[in-house]
């Protein structure tokens, strides 16, 4: 009778909240939520402040805390939630050292909102793109000149500092974070649970107002669905106008409006995207992942894997086919960082095929 052997446990990842006074709750709720500890989810979350207890936060709310600055030195990954008033003072100043030795000793700091004022004035954003809500992204480069502040994105990622935009953005840039970690599957099970859009460009503008309803919106969302369900099938710019019933010139200005996309690069990412979910949990070939995700060919394939993600699908599929989500060895499939803005994999916008679970 062979002995079975015992199960590795698994390591998890260990994320910090650092809760600042006047904390906005959503903000400070995401990461929390998007990394707590379960089943599908390797991380360990810590909310912690300048010291344990009660931080003061926005909106009528406090938090309770049961940690203070010593689980910066433990963390991985630091997210900084907005608070109000940032452009008024800096945190305290040891808050912005522990936040300056965590970054130097290796970990990853993420800014939600008017999280980036915080991250700012570590002085880690100088010469660096960043963004933060569009109502305070004036303040910011009035205040940290050498910060290359960018209103029309929803989050920016320079490799170990990320910034976000308003509160929802901070949504898409946990699920990018979990992409880099631990792959599409993993990212697309979590906006699944959240009932989030698994993808939201990086690049899209956060705040476009508008004089007069889109009466195309709808119809725009329904190709894109339809397009996904098509990916094997050639896929032009005249096929997608004729389904959304516009000419092309329309639909090609509208779709880069409502995507931060050109109708091909768009079908371009969602195919690559397509790609990465089959080399995660099948274990079909490349030529034939290529066919059926409409690439063609695995030379095809091959190229737009290298010059989206950086690597290559055989490298990608030994860094994340590693089992269910959760069990990823969690190395970056591409080179650590997926371009300035986060531009990369689908972005349906609409996420109206997100259907929550419960079970986990």
């Amino acid at each position: 009778m062979t002995e079975s052997r015992p199960r590795r446990p698994r390591r998890l990842r260990r994320v910090a909240v650092l809760v600042l006074e006047g904390a906005k709750p959503l903000d400070v709720g995401i990461p929390a939520q998007v990394f707590s500890t379960r089943a599908s989810m390797p991380y360990e979350v810590r909310v912690c402040g300048a010291a344990p207890g009660l931080v003061t936060g926005g909106d009528g709310l406090s938090y309770g805390v049961a940690h203070g600055l010593e689980a910066l030195e433990w963390a991985e990954t630091v997210f900084l939630p907005g608070y109000r008033h940032p452009d008024r003072e800096d945190p305290p100043a040891e808050v912005v050292a522990a936040l300056r030795t965590a970054h130097a000793r290796g970990a990853r700091l993420a800014a939600i909102s008017t999280g980036a004022f915080a991250l700012a004035a570590t002085g880690l954003l100088e010469g660096r793109r960043a963004t933060t809500h569009w109502h305070y992204t004036r303040a910011l480069a009035e205040r940290h000149p050498g910060v290359r502040v960018d209103e029309n994105v929803l989050f920016v990622d320079e490799g170990t500092v990320l910034t976000s935009a308003g509160a929802a953005s901070g949504i898409d840039l946990c699920l990018h974070i979990l992409r880099r970690d631990l792959g599409v599957a993993a990212s697309h099970h979590t906006a699944r649970r959240l009932v989030a859009a698994p993808y939201r460009s990086g690049g899209q503008a956060q705040y476009v107002p508008r004089a007069v309803p889109e009466p195309l919106g709808e119809r725009f969302a329904a190709t894109r669905e339809w397009a996904l369900r098509h990916l094997g099938e050639p896929l032009s710019l005249g096929v997608l106008a004729r389904h959304a019933a516009v000419s092309a010139r329309t639909f090609s200005r509208r779709f880069a409006d409502d995507t931060g996309y050109t109708p091909m690069e768009w079908v371009t990412r969602v195919r690559i995207d397509a790609a990465r979910a089959l080399l995660e949990r099948s274990d079909r070939g490349v030529e034939q992942i290529a066919v059926e995700v409409g690439l063609g060919t695995g030379a095809n394939l091959r190229l737009h894997f290298q010059r989206v993600l950086g690597t290559s699908p055989s490298e990608y599929r030994r860094t994340f086919s590693r089992g269910e989500p959760g069990e990823h060895d969690g190395r970056d499939g591409h080179n650590g960082r997926s371009g300035h803005d986060g531009r990369e994999g689908q972005n349906t916008r609409d996420g109206r095929n997100a259907r929550d679970d419960p079970r986990d």
